[in-house]
């Protein structure tokens, strides 16, 4: 706060409890999220209110909120296993009503804190991620700037979902760096940067690359053990394995990689050589490793290939079950092709 950033504004999460509230009123910040639970299991079993008395102590801590000059953020936890009709529409009516009275803005996040979320078109709510944003906006008056989706990945459909949210209204989606949340993680921000521009046709100015960047870091600065198959960032992301995937990949990038990973995000197409790999797949590692291309690449073909193939197949039959590591296939280059090797 005390750099006066604009961007990311700080703001602050509370329960819907008048002591929370008092923690963050003299702060310092403009907005804070208030945690405004909607299922029934919130708020019979965890809070032991019924209905009419949770939606009253909500409203009183969005008024102090709006007494205090803050804007209000109301997160509706749980709310696909909640009574949409029944309570969600009824307290978004009110929510709207004291934002009109008042004039200050509120927002609504749409929790779907358990990941039981459906994007399917049809599906019956509350768990229709169109029917609740398609409600919201509908039955309770709310705009489309006034709409976030926050999804879990419970039943891995977290992206899905999100982008539903997108596509039936909602203005904004949360996200968390490389997915990291509770449970089974959040919607992943990079994810939805290339679901953006899948569903926009434009990336509208955002580098890509400095996913690969931010992923780096912080797998490096917090030592996050990082699942290498996670799409974009994880380090098997763009590698295969299969030879005939690697003699696709030689003849055109575009036949097995699923862009241009280069380009959007600062890492090539790579193959990791191992029993299947084949003359196709050492050639590959070799003209990726060492950026060849053109009249410079190597074909696999060529002798000295053959070579390490032999080196790569004596390893296998010798009972060898991991990869050939880069260390490996960079010294059995700088053998067999120590002009190519120098390069590096």
């Amino acid at each position: 706060m005390a750099l006066g950033y604009e961007f990311p504004e700080i703001t602050t999460w509370i329960r819907a409890s008048k002591k929370d509230f008092d923690l963050v009123r003299d702060i310092g910040v403009k907005e804070t999220g208030i945690l405004v639970s909607c299922s029934d299991h919130h708020i019979f079993n965890k809070m032991g209110l019924n209905r009419g008395q949770a939606m009253d102590k909500y409203l009183g801590i969005v008024k102090e909120c709006i007494s205090a000059g803050l804007r209000p953020r109301c997160h509706f936890e749980d709310i696909t296993r909640a009574d949409f009709y029944g309570f969600v529409v009824p307290f978004a009516i009110e929510l709207r009503k004291l934002s009109e009275e008042s004039g200050v803005p509120i927002k609504i996040r749409a929790c779907d804190t358990m990941g039981y979320g459906i994007p399917y078109p049809g599906a019956a709510l509350p768990r229709s991620v169109s029917g609740i944003i398609y409600g919201l906006q509908h039955y309770a008056g709310f705009s489309s700037d006034m709409l976030e989706w926050h999804g879990h990945n419970d039943f891995y459909k977290a992206v899905t979902n999100a982008a539903t949210a997108w596509l039936y209204g909602a203005g904004a989606v949360n996200c968390s760096l490389l997915g990291i949340g509770e449970r089974t993680g959040n919607v992943p921000l990079e994810a939805m940067v290339f679901e953006y521009a899948s569903l926009r046709g434009t990336l509208d100015g955002m580098d890509t690359r400095v996913i690969t960047e931010i992923a780096d870091y912080i797998v490096n600065e917090t030592h996050y053990d990082l699942p290498p198959m996670t799409p974009f960032v994880g380090k098997s992301f763009n590698v295969t394995r299969a030879g005939i995937h690697a003699d696709g990949l030689m003849k055109d990038e575009e036949i097995y990689n699923i862009f241009d990973t280069d380009g959007l995000l600062g890492r090539p197409p790579y193959v990791s050589v191992s029993a299947s790999s084949g003359l196709a797949g050492i050639a590959c590692w070799i003209n990726n490793y060492f950026r060849l291309s053109g009249e410079n690449s190597v074909d696999k073909k060529d002798p000295a290939v053959a070579k390490i193939k032999e080196w790569v197949d004596k390893e296998y039959e010798g009972g060898r079950v991991t990869v050939i590591s880069d260390d490996e296939l960079e010294a059995l280059t700088a053998q067999y092709l120590p002009q190519i090797s120098g390069r590096k």
